[in-house]
């Protein structure tokens, strides 16, 4: 257990790590509060890249109008209420008196504004324009009240409002993403104020006394980017932090048995997939001399479907993952609206694999280079190193390129890579996201294929996501989504592995509600 053994090491050989735990220890409300994260943001404009380090740290500062429970269910936020006024327009009554942290008035200019912005930014890698393409006006009915009107009946628009931070429109007119880093434009209306940015370090934080919603329990919070994970224990361990994300699934069992520390986890639905290229000619699709192949393989759903029936997703489980991921079929987990339960699990089947690869005229495989990240998801590179594996008994000759999050995601949205493995999160807490973001065809105008980089498009699976968005009786609307579920389990735009289990650790004598989005806020940390 080579990152418990480091953690013991560090505590043996430097006693001052004793001191500094009497330090943190008990824990009260208002004391300072320091919480390691495993990924730092790219950015800190909360418009700039919908990631999901840069949005984890956007809800320290900003809020929205509508926000997600630990469910991913919609609560009111800084909407109290909505109504919807017709099938094409929603009405929402605002909360009164609330701050920003200037001391400025939060009011119906700044969500306009707010809602405005995401199609303004320049260079973003992903853009929130998903989120507020269905809206084609937004009326300042007074300062209190806004309405909203979409471009056909919306039923997702609750949801989707919850992904859009709202900014103060005074504090940030004229900004570009970059002066946020230096503190222009960390003006929120949220439960803790920006202090200090460190990039790829930390950010500091401190309470807003005049927050509209429940208090944080911290007086100030040092929010710490530790992608390593043995560091990242050992920390805790050692009494630098209070609390960490994403336990070493191979010190679980120690963690768990640890009388001075809490574990707490949860299913979530943040999906682990492995994307394909589906363009004519793959740039990392090759012979054996390393020639690109004339045909690209991965356009044939017989190719496809062999390469996830070669992915041994239960091994993956329980060798890999120590036992905290769910084997995925579905593209969001059981239990989430539009989760089609007839669509079964994916059999292993290495054999059935080989004849299909055979079939489809690749007897003896091909060569491709895989990429996924190495500081984002739990395990991410040694999951994408055990498909390869699994490949090559297919015939597959699979050679894995990990990066850090930073540099991945540039070259995966410049289309640089022709398979690999990352993550993507349900955040609306639906499975439309998910199908509309990832594997519908790529329509700017439509808001559809926002993080689709693999060139897939399937016009039937569309028609059925668009009908879908446009229904309002939810058993419809939930009939709908499953058939574009079962269709794209069919076509196979993407290969589904699995569903994390999220899990948290903190010194004992502090609580956490874990959360299906996986996002760890300072704020969901409590003194017990």
């Amino acid at each position: 257990m080579k990152y418990i053994s480091d953690a013991r090491m560090l505590r043996r050989y430097i006693p001052v790590f004793a001191l500094a735990y009497a330090c943190l220890s008990p824990v009260h409300a208002q004391q300072d509060f320091t919480l390691a994260l495993s990924t730092p943001p790219t950015s800190l404009d909360p418009h700039f890249q919908a990631f999901t380090p840069n949005v984890v740290i956007s809800e320290h500062i900003f809020d929205a109008l509508i926000k997600m429970d630990s469910a991913s269910k919609p609560i009111p936020a800084l909407a109290e209420s909505w109504k919807l006024v017709n099938n094409l327009t929603w009405e929402f009554k605002l909360r009164k008196g609330v701050k920003f942290h200037d001391g400025s008035e939060f009011t119906a200019d700044d969500v306009v504004w707010s809602l405005d912005r995401p199609a303004t930014i320049v260079g973003s890698p992903a853009l929130f324009t998903g989120f507020t393409k269905a809206i084609v006006n937004k009326t300042a009915v007074d300062p209190y009240t806004i309405r909203i009107t979409t471009s056909s009946p919306y039923p997702l628009l609750i949801s989707d409002l919850g992904a859009i931070s709202i900014v103060s429109k005074n504090a940030t007119q004229d900004l570009k993403s970059t002066d946020f880093s230096t503190g222009k434009g960390m003006v929120g209306t949220g439960p803790f104020k920006f202090v200090k940015f460190l990039r790829n370090d930390r950010i500091i934080l401190e309470k807003n006394d005049n927050y509209w919603g429940a208090k944080p329990a911290w007086g100030s919070v040092a929010i710490r980017f530790i992608s390593n994970n043995s560091t990242r224990l050992a920390a805790l361990l050692a009494g630098d932090v209070h609390a960490i994300e994403n336990v070493p699934t191979p010190d679980m069992a120690a963690v768990r048995a640890d009388p001075k520390l809490n574990l707490f986890s949860t299913v979530s639905h943040r999906l682990i997939y492995v994307f394909l290229d589906f363009r004519d000619k793959s740039p990392h699709a090759t012979d054996a001399s390393g020639k690109i192949l004339d045909v690209n393989p991965m356009k044939d759903v017989r190719v496809r479907t062999a390469l996830s029936m070669a992915i041994n997703r239960d091994a993956i489980k329980e060798h890999v993952m120590e036992g905290l991921s769910k084997p995925a079929s579905n593209l969001v987990p059981e239990g989430y609206f539009g989760h089609n339960p007839a669509i079964k699990a994916i059999k292993y089947d290495p054999e059935g694999a080989k004849k299909l690869l055979t079939l489809a005229g690749y007897p003896k495989g091909f060569d491709l280079k895989f990429h996924t990240t190495n500081n984002r998801d739990v395990n991410d590179e040694k999951v994408a190193q055990t498909i390869a594996q699994m490949w090559s008994r297919i015939g597959i000759n699979a050679l894995v390129e990990a990066q850090p999050a930073a540099i991945f995601f540039p070259a995966f949205t410049r289309g640089a890579y022709s398979s690999g493995m990352t993550g993507f999160s349900a955040s609306t807490g639906e499975s439309s996201f998910i199908y509309r973001s990832l594997v519908a065809c790529v329509d700017k105008g439509k808001g559809l294929g926002v993080f689709n980089r693999s060139h897939y498009c399937n016009p039937k699976l569309d028609a059925l996501l668009l009908n879908a968005m446009s229904t309002i009786p939810e058993n419809d609307r939930r009939k709908l989504l499953q058939d574009a579920a079962l269709e794209h389990a069919n076509d196979i735009g993407v290969i589904p592995v699995h569903h994390q289990v999220s899990t948290w650790a903190t010194r004992k004598g502090i609580k956490f509600t874990a959360r299906g989005d996986e996002r760890t806020h300072a704020f969901g940390f409590r003194p017990e």
